[in-house]
């Protein structure tokens, strides 16, 4: 028995909330081990993939899968779509689920859907053992009494559902088996790349991923991140490209994408350091306060004030120097007390832990509190951060203690 789950893949961000979740991480902690702990074949729609567009494996697979899982969070156009043809195609068998805040589509705000909570980057231990086992025994449940879910088989008698002939389905299952998950191997690839420091090949990886998927944001954003990470050929060339690249994801200058906002940050932040020309942090400020504005994220926020300080270190005019330092101490106060929430619920189950960490110590360094400062950078160092993760930090410290 074959579930075939479609979704949005990597780091999205919900158009209502604001907030960035890592949709790989739901479905290698939720969706794919409840698939198999429920006796099925569970298979991603990203795996057959091929050009970023759906194919007659695809339709098949909508039509014949034994289960569909469709996770809505986001609103993944391509999830919605191949949702709809679902539920024109097969009366029941089809499970929605959705992290649990934002907005539901109304044409779906009628249906049952099984929410989960992501805290972004990651899913907590205990609520994805609490989702693994009851999106398994729903599994069961939806395969056992076939009860009608589509909304067009509910509203509409005497309607029959398209079939597909077995023997052609069975063909187009078994050449899927033999071929190569060309965008799935790719990802995999890139990610690997990525936690060895070899930034070079996995920008290599992203941009052939794109190739084959060109509307795919996340790919973009990704390599666009590795290729000014890789330095390759030279600093300032790097980060050049890596601007044209992210540059086509908001080539209006008007995105509010957090994540497209602050790759482009980061980029303008690194010119000014390799360059000095104040254009450069001017633009960096604008995208991070930009992402900061609409994220609210503690990381974007500390890089702003950052930048705010690395400006006023560079300027002449008074006031504007005034202005930096008060808003850049306001941003890391307000983002102390931010923080200082978090740890105090349940700090152990937060994967971005060193970087929470990190940004304290930095935040406390840039207002004089050296003794916090250093509390946290010791439990930053104690998480055993990589190297590239080190040299981050030590870099913004050390331009925090040259203001």
């Amino acid at each position: 028995m074959i579930c075939f789950v479609i979704m949005g893949f990597g780091s999205k961000s919900d158009p209502y909330t604001g907030k960035t979740l890592d949709l790989d991480k739901t479905y290698l902690n939720i969706i794919q081990p409840a698939v198999r702990a429920s006796g099925l074949e569970c298979i991603r729609a990203d795996e057959i993939q091929e050009a970023g567009l759906i194919d007659k494996s695809m339709y098949a697979l909508l039509m014949h899968a034994d289960l569909v899982i469709a996770d809505i969070t986001t609103y993944n156009p391509n999830a919605i779509y191949e949702l709809g043809i679902r539920h024109a195609v097969k009366p029941y068998a089809t499970i929605i689920i959705k992290e649990r805040k934002g907005k539901i589509p109304f044409d779906l705000d009628h249906s049952r859907i099984f929410h989960y909570d992501h805290m972004g980057d990651d899913i907590s231990a205990t609520e994805a053992d609490r989702c693994r086992k009851e999106l398994s025994s729903l599994i069961t449940t939806v395969l056992a009494t076939n009860e009608t879910d589509s909304p067009l088989y509910s509203f509409l008698s005497g309607v029959n559902a398209p079939k597909l002939p077995e023997d052609e389905y069975s063909y187009l299952i078994e050449k899927l088996a033999k071929e190569e998950k060309y965008i799935f191997a790719l990802r995999e690839k890139a990610l690997d790349a990525m936690q060895n420091n070899d930034f070079t090949a996995a920008a290599k990886a992203w941009e052939k991923a794109s190739s084959l998927a060109p509307n795919e944001t996340y790919f973009i954003q990704q390599q666009a991140l590795c290729t000014y990470k890789s330095k390759f050929p030279s600093p300032n060339t790097a980060l050049n490209d890596a601007l044209v690249i992210i540059n086509k994801l908001n080539p209006d200058g008007d995105t509010t994408d957090p994540e497209t906002l602050g790759i482009t940050g980061a980029i303008y932040k690194n010119l000014y350091r390799n360059n000095g020309d104040i254009e450069y942090i001017n633009r960096a400020i604008t995208y991070y306060r930009k992402c900061y504005l609409v994220r609210s994220d503690y990381y974007t926020g500390e890089n702003y004030a950052h930048c705010l300080e690395l400006k006023r270190k560079a300027i002449q005019d008074e006031e504007e120097k005034v202005y930096a330092k008060v808003e850049a101490r306001n941003t890391r106060k307000s983002i102390i007390r931010s923080i200082s929430e978090i740890l105090e619920n349940n700090i152990e189950e937060r994967v971005d832990q060193k970087w929470l960490y990190a940004t304290l110590s930095n935040c406390f360094l840039a207002i004089n509190d050296s003794e916090n400062a250093l509390i946290h950078e010791t439990n930053f160092l104690n998480l055993n951060p990589v190297n590239w993760e080190i040299d981050t930090f030590n870099k913004t410290k050390e331009e925090i203690l040259n203001y």
